[in-house]
């Protein structure tokens, strides 16, 4: 068979690529735990600037910055041989509060690849991976992740988008954050609805431990009671907000927490979905972000699921009629897309 030299070429340019961006991840996690962006987002400098700035050898801060300049992350003046991040840059890597938190995507990278022999060891085998069996960077990696679009979007946009959502939260709702995680999500409508009753609940306790100091640094601790349950069993009744944030897909019975959710909500509740982007077929996910959630769902969601009896293993890019069908298998009779940004669509389902 004869080799087409353009598409070899193009295919190991793909390559170089992808190894420069694989062995990056770690040096984007060291720069984001050593305060190397924030310091470098203050002030451009040489490297032996930095160094002194962060309190760290020139040797390793002059070699991490050429590679991160290599790979622009870094903008490099070869005139006066100084580094320096622009607005674009730091936005991106020295502020976690910012619209994309690039170093908590690969904290949970790097943390989800820990897994890499468990995982291929469940490839012959069919054996699940619970989510509480990974390592501890996937679920702090995981919040810094999402967070900032939670921050972003969970108030200004995705609760107005829920019909009467609004006004019944400022006056005083019953709320459950299920698959809460370490409580971003819950903590944030805490804050912003203070006089409404906040529940969050996970089924790893090491989550729900994180959560609650979370929630006390936050100063938030007295309006959240976090508790350890899944999504099938979590306690409480007449909710008028059940939320489940990119957590449904990872399930192995999501038919199971529809339905103890539809059971959960008042008469006229409110579930808010949110769940990856994703289009109905492997054709429409084909794209810089289906690779990532793709790339995820390998090692995180589907094995988690395989873990958990209910027969499902929807992956992150399950797309909306999946989920659709999930929720009126559950008896919901509204389901409808109510936003949705780059990286996720937000679901309003109604009994």
């Amino acid at each position: 068979m004869a080799i087409d030299e353009d598409r070899l070429n193009e295919f190991l340019h793909r390559f170089v690529g992808d190894v420069g961006a694989t062995i990056t991840a770690g040096g984007v996690v060291i720069g984001h735990r050593l305060g190397l962006y924030r310091a470098l987002a203050g002030e451009p400098g040489t490297a032996d600037d930095l160094a002194a700035r962060t309190d760290c050898d020139p040797r390793y801060v002059a070699e991490w910055l050429r590679g991160q300049a290599a790979g622009g992350y870094v903008t490099y003046d070869a005139a006066t041989d100084t580094f320096s991040l622009t607005e674009e840059q730091a936005l991106v890597l020295a502020n976690p509060d910012g619209p994309v938190n690039a170093p908590g995507a690969f904290v949970l990278a790097l943390g989800t690849l820990q897994a890499v022999d468990r995982v291929a060891a469940a490839f012959r085998t069919g054996d699940g991976i619970g989510w509480h069996e990974h390592d501890s960077d996937v679920f702090v990696g995981c919040e810094q992740f999402f967070r900032p679009s939670y921050v972003s979007y969970l108030v200004s946009a995705w609760i107005p988008a829920m019909d009467g959502l609004e006004a019944k939260l400022q006056a005083g709702a019953k709320v459950a954050d299920i698959g809460c995680g370490l409580g971003a999500s819950t903590i944030l409508l805490a804050e912003q609805y203070p006089n409404s009753e906040v529940l969050g609940f996970d089924y790893h306790g090491g989550s729900i431990d994180l959560a609650r100091k979370r929630a006390a640094d936050a100063g938030v601790a007295d309006r959240i009671v976090f508790d350890v349950a899944s999504a099938q069993d979590f306690g409480g009744s007449g909710y008028d907000l059940v939320t489940t944030f990119d957590c449904l897909h990872d399930m192995g019975d999501p038919v199971g927490a529809a339905t103890h959710v539809r059971r959960s909500l008042a008469d006229d509740g409110t579930w808010l979905i949110v769940e990856p982007a994703a289009g109905d077929t492997v054709g429409d996910n084909l794209n810089p972000v289906g690779r990532v959630y793709y790339g995820f769902s390998t090692f995180l969601c589907v094995p988690n699921a395989l873990s958990q009896p209910g027969g499902y293993s929807l992956g992150a890019q399950a797309g909306e009629k999946a989920i659709e069908e999930v929720v009126r298998k559950a008896g919901f009779t509204r389901f409808r897309r109510a936003s949705e940004t780059p990286f996720n669509i937000v679901y309003e389902a109604r009994p």
